[in-house]
Formats: C-alpha cells, structure tokens, sequence
C-alpha cells in the first residue's frame, strides 16, 4: 500500500496488439474474463495541459484483487500511451489508485511534486468519472493514475470482479460497450 495514494487497484498495460495481449492473457496466465470496447469514449481529454482526442482500445479483466487493463492505442494524437509507445515502451506503463475522493487525491499528488499527464473523464463522460495520470519521473511503468470511482464507473468495475470470480475460461471476450455507456 501506497502511503500516498492507498491500495493499488490497477495495473495499465499499454500494448501494440491487445487482441494478442487479450490472448496471452486468457489463455497463458488465466486472468479474464476481459471487457473489451473497440473505442473507449473520452471526454474533455487534455494531455500536458492542451486538448487531444487519442482513440484507443481498451480491455479490463480482474486478477484477485487487482485490474488489469489493455490499452491500445490506434491514432498519433498526444497522450501519455502515445508518449510511452514513442519512447519505445511497451507493457506496463501506470499503476492506478481507485478514489471517491478525487479533488483531494489529485491535489496531494500534485503536493507531492508529481506533473500531471492527461486527464479526461472516461465511459459516460459523466461527472464522477475522471481520471488522472501523474508522473514524477523516474521508472517505466510507474505513472500514476487517480481514477475516480463512482457512479457507472463503479457499476462497471464491479461487473467485472464478479465475472472474474464466476470465470470458468468460457467466454474470455465480452462486450464492454453497454457498461460503459448506458
């Protein structure tokens, strides 16, 4: 546990291929089942302060009592996946910190010296559905994520726990698209 930021709840891999990531993961350490969106809506999406608009896949599976997300990125508009993949990265790029206290979180992380990434709000564009990525530097992987979890947010982080727990390897895709915006 983080003093700073509390419990890890994710880790966020940003791959090249996340139908191959999707894959190695289901089939060779058995984590899934994966929700998968072909285009993750984002809204009010700044990267370094400036609007951008990335388009990007994302998969979410639970392994325990930590998420897994696949994060691929398909178009050259600046975000903090694109920054990593640019720089030659690929695999874990954030660790993420699940808060209902997002004001708060994000404003300690910036106390502590941390630059913010990007920020947007994610699924429904809905207010209690931001997020933040913070880096201070230093090691591949340990951007930051504060993600405000509330509302279909949380409606959908839980679905997928609970798949997680039932998983008996059938069905390792599934479709994310209605959790994420009804």
């Amino acid at each position: 546990m983080s003093r700073s930021f509390g419990v890890i709840r994710q880790l966020g891999y940003v791959v090249p291929d996340i139908a191959s990531a999707i894959t190695h993961w289901t089939e060779r350490l058995e984590v899934g089942p994966f929700f998968y969106i072909e285009r993750q809506p984002v809204a009010d999406f700044t990267y370094r302060g400036a609007p951008s608009a990335p388009e990007f896949s994302v998969a979410l599976a639970q392994a325990g009592h930590v998420q897994v997300e696949l994060i691929q990125q398909h178009n050259d508009a600046p975000s903090a996946f694109r920054e990593f993949t640019d720089a030659g990265g690929q695999g874990l790029q954030h660790i993420a910190y699940w808060t209902d206290a997002f004001d708060a979180l994000t404003g300690r992380a910036a106390a502590l010296g941390y630059a913010e990434l990007q920020r947007g709000r994610s699924g429904s564009g809905g207010p209690d559905e931001r997020f933040a990525y913070f880096t201070a530097g230093g090691h591949a992987g340990t951007v930051v994520e504060i993600s405000e979890v509330a509302g279909r947010k949380a409606a959908l982080f839980e679905a997928v726990a609970a798949a997680a727990a039932a998983w008996d390897g059938t069905g390792p895709v599934r479709d994310m698209t209605a959790l994420v915006t009804r």
